[in-house]
């Protein structure tokens, strides 16, 4: 019996490193895939909208509250007007609830938008589904005003991502 728990553990412990099955790996200079999810707050957004409206950071990430995501986040949180400045908005999108991402966002008071994907439809089309469980992996996609993917992050540091995203913005921009 404990070997059978050992070797369970071991086979789960790859999951996160596993490419999702169904979806087809997303290359920069390809177009977006376009979604409309709802926000923390219930209301519908459209990636379509922000099309010629300044670039889009969408960051997938697992769960909502748990450690790594909280320290992502946070440093989204506190990095914003630097993203903001080079005329990008942040996107947070998850497989949570609507509920969840409202308390999240409320907890630690985030000046950004959550997505709730609950039925990870757009976190496969973004490649970044885990296989079997319904959470995202831990990828960033920095699309650009006509919508076309420019840099995907698929070895993400939570602690790291904001900066991160912030250097990226202003190298891409300066190299159209």
């Amino acid at each position: 019996m404990k070997k059978t728990i050992k070797q369970l553990a071991m086979c789960l412990s790859w999951l996160p490193f596993v490419s999702a099955v169904h979806a087809e790996a997303l290359q920069v200079g390809q177009t977006a895939p376009s979604f409309q999810l709802k926000n923390q707050d219930g209301n519908e957004i459209k990636l379509t909208d922000r099309q010629n409206q300044g670039w889009t950071v969408l960051y997938f990430y697992p769960k909502a509250d748990t450690p790594g995501c909280t320290k992502q986040a946070c440093a989204f949180r506190d990095s914003i007007q630097l993203i903001r400045d080079q005329n990008a908005e942040v996107y947070g999108v998850s497989t949570d609830e609507v509920s969840s991402l409202q308390a999240f966002q409320q907890k630690y008071k985030l000046n950004f938008t959550l997505l709730s994907d609950p039925d990870a439809e757009i976190t496969e089309a973004y490649g970044v589904k885990m296989p079997i469980v319904k959470y995202a992996k831990r990828w960033t996609f920095i699309i650009d005003p006509s919508l076309v993917i420019r840099k995907i992050d698929n070895d993400v540091d939570p602690a790291l991502d904001a900066q991160r995203v912030a250097d990226s913005l202003k190298q891409l921009q300066a190299n159209p």
